[in-house]
């Protein structure tokens, strides 16, 4: 536990070095011993797991447009992630020294796969791969190794249930740049799951989080503990672009929300923003100096949009909010963050039930995946859907 003045942080996370990979000997095995007739094929943004891979993870982010658009980007994203790595890898150094995404991913793709070997065996044996955006196992890496590996089938299984077109959309046109300059893989059938943000399970494991960080506080205050739900902010020119982003991560609040029988006062905040342009808000950290204002004394901030421990979990809302605004504003007599899904063996269930359905189904690519944001001028964009369209139908 922290004490800051009338500021307790009560919430203990040990952080150790996350640049070991973990292989699962059930995964190797399989990948040696029987012919792999389903990929699973796990998209995120990932983390640098040391400190010397965190200036390749910036300039990545800097210089791709679907994330982030700069005037003259290709000079000044490469000069902008220069001037913010050692900023960064301070940052990395204080959860310590990298970021624990690829453990989790490795974790959770780990289960996924042996609950599926069980729930569909007409599809088996499953193996999960990691397929980051920003940081190794980059893209072409886990297509490579698909390929090596002879797989039957691919799914494409993005890890952020809400899409935005910086996000899910970003590593799918990763997809779309790598593998359209190639020949078609032969014999693999390929599929999307591009969005899963209402799935029940989903918002029963975030609730479950919830209610274990409330059961924390004074049984006479949890009835008063503010939920701020907390999301990776995106810019007004996305949204007013028509990003669904916004929508699907409202919608999942709501579900929580509703599992948690409307428990506590609630609201939706975003953090994260970058660069000078206007963002989503209200922001997180604004959110809580401003009902601090108001009397209010008690929090749970809660990620409602990221699946596993990273730099924005652990560093972002326990150290920059939890610990050093509190100490900033005082006034606060409790706050605490709910863990991401992690490992939950609800969470767990919920990644195969979205996958086994998606198995089960004749539905190969969503059409609102197919479907561009109504004021969309990317030509990058329309390409890639029109080629995911083809690639889903053989």
């Amino acid at each position: 536990m922290w004490v800051l003045g009338s500021c307790h942080i009560l919430k203990n996370i040990h952080v150790g070095p996350s640049a070991t990979r973990w292989f699962s000997s059930s995964n190797i095995l399989e990948a040696t011993n029987k012919k792999i007739k389903t990929g699973i094929m796990m998209l995120n943004m990932g983390g640098p797991q040391s400190l010397d891979q965190v200036g390749d993870y910036l300039l990545r982010i800097m210089t791709d447009r679907d994330m982030i658009q700069l005037p003259f980007q290709s000079t000044l994203g490469p000069y902008i992630a220069r001037r913010r790595t050692a900023e960064v890898q301070k940052k990395y150094g204080e959860i310590g020294g990298g970021s624990p995404i690829y453990k989790w991913t490795q974790r959770q793709g780990e289960l996924l796969c042996q609950k599926l070997d069980n729930l569909s065996p007409s599809t088996a044996p499953h193996k999960h791969y990691i397929a980051f955006r920003y940081v190794s196992p980059l893209t072409e890496e886990a297509i490579e190794e698909i390929e090596k590996d002879g797989v039957e089938r691919v799914v494409i299984f993005s890890q952020y249930p809400q899409y935005s077109c910086a996000t899910t959309g970003s590593s799918l046109n990763a997809i779309y740049s790598y593998l359209s300059k190639r020949n078609p893989l032969p014999n693999i059938k390929w599929s999307v799951i591009d969005r899963w943000s209402s799935h029940p399970l989903l918002a029963k494991t975030i609730a479950d989080r919830i209610s274990t960080e409330l059961k924390q506080f004074p049984l006479e205050k949890q009835k008063d503990v503010i939920l701020l739900f907390s999301a990776h902010s995106l810019p007004l020119k996305a949204v007013a672009r028509g990003d669904p982003y916004p929508g699907e991560v409202g919608a999942t609040v709501q579900l929580v929300m509703q599992e948690l029988n409307f428990s506590n006062p609630y609201s939706l905040v975003w953090q994260s923003k970058v660069g000078p342009l206007e963002w989503l808000s209200p922001y997180t950290d604004d959110a809580i100096k401003g009902y601090v204002k108001q009397g209010k004394k008690n929090f749970i901030l809660v990620p409602i949009a990221f699946v596993n421990e990273h730099i924005e979990t652990l560093h972002e809302m326990d150290i920059e909010y939890c610990k050093d605004l509190c100490h900033e504003i005082g006034g606060v007599e409790n706050i605490r963050r709910a863990s991401a899904p992690n490992d939950h063996p609800l969470f767990i269930s919920a990644l195969a039930d979205v996958v086994t359905n998606h198995l089960k189904s004749d539905q190969k690519v969503s059409p609102k995946f197919l479907l561009r944001c109504p004021h969309c001028t990317n030509s990058r964009c329309h390409a890639s859907k029109e080629w995911f369209r083809q690639l889903c139908a053989i």
